[in-house]
């Protein structure tokens, strides 16, 4: 609402002024609302109307502005952030990031420890049957976690690092609980799993634009609750803003997001 306020406020005291500063004096003179009173009143009523004319027009045109907008910058002193509605795996350029479990599960289906279909995981892994994620990981020489998954023991590695994949980067995000279901234990480690990824993502951007999805906004759970997609993007752009770790301007984080009712960059910051 205050961004609203101030995008309508800025609109109108642009036009404010240009008007007052080309319109003619005598243009107030000629129509007269109330003929009875004095030529003084009556221009004094005349700028009142035409203010309220002009704060009208920048309402209706800040309502069309933020209903069409599809994107937006945050820019920093030594990066740029976009956010944008879109399908991550449908940018046809850009370095983009694909979040995994800890496991890097490629099993596509509908069992708990599955990976869904309708994920963007599962979208990349239905356009790409025949990844080899073992020799992808074995190329990148990552390491496996010292301790093991919850899920049936299995080799896990830590949250947030990335394995290339030509135009890809294949991220290890979500831990997997006994049942294989993704989750964050504690709000810290999703905040770890966020700093650990700048810092690879500063290694393997090579001078492209990254784009990353808003993470945990599918299956994952953060302390057993399924955060909004808009506290996650809020949080993901503070711990950017605060880490180390960025892609060098003139290149970008790109933020994808899915449009939903529930969810608007036009809102971005007000969770926090």
């Amino acid at each position: 609402m205050n961004k609203f306020l101030e995008i309508c406020s800025g609109i109108a005291s642009t036009l404010i002024s240009i008007a007052f500063l080309f319109i003619p004096e005598n243009l107030f003179e000629k129509y007269k609302f109330m003929p009875n009173m004095s030529d003084e009143i009556n221009i004094i009523v005349n700028r009142i109307v035409f203010i309220l004319g002009i704060i009208i027009i920048s309402i209706a045109v800040s309502l069309i502005y933020m209903y069409l907008r599809k994107k937006i910058k945050i820019k920093g002193k030594n990066y740029i952030i976009q956010i944008e509605y879109g399908d991550i795996n449908k940018i046809k350029k850009y370095k983009k990031v694909i979040n995994f479990d800890e496991c890097y599960t490629t099993t596509v289906g509908n069992a708990p420890s599955d990976i869904k279909p309708t994920s963007i995981c599962g979208q990349y892994l239905l356009k790409n049957p025949n990844i080899n994620i073992n020799q992808l990981i074995h190329n990148a020489n990552l390491k496996a976690s010292k301790t093991k998954s919850k899920f049936q023991g299995k080799v896990r590695y830590d949250s947030g690092k990335l394995v290339p994949n030509g135009e890809y980067l294949l991220m290890a995000f979500a831990k997997l609980d006994k049942n294989g279901l993704g989750n964050f234990f504690s709000y810290q480690e999703f905040i770890e799993c966020l700093s650990v990824l700048w810092e690879e993502i500063d290694k393997y951007y090579g001078q492209e634009d990254v784009c990353i999805p808003i993470l945990g906004s599918g299956l994952t759970r953060i302390n057993g609750q399924s955060l909004t997609q808009q506290e996650l993007l809020d949080i993901i752009i503070m711990s950017y803003k605060l880490s180390e770790h960025k892609i060098k301007k003139p290149y970008k984080l790109h933020i994808v997001c899915r449009k939903n009712d529930d969810f608007s960059i036009n809102k971005i910051g007000e969770s926090l």
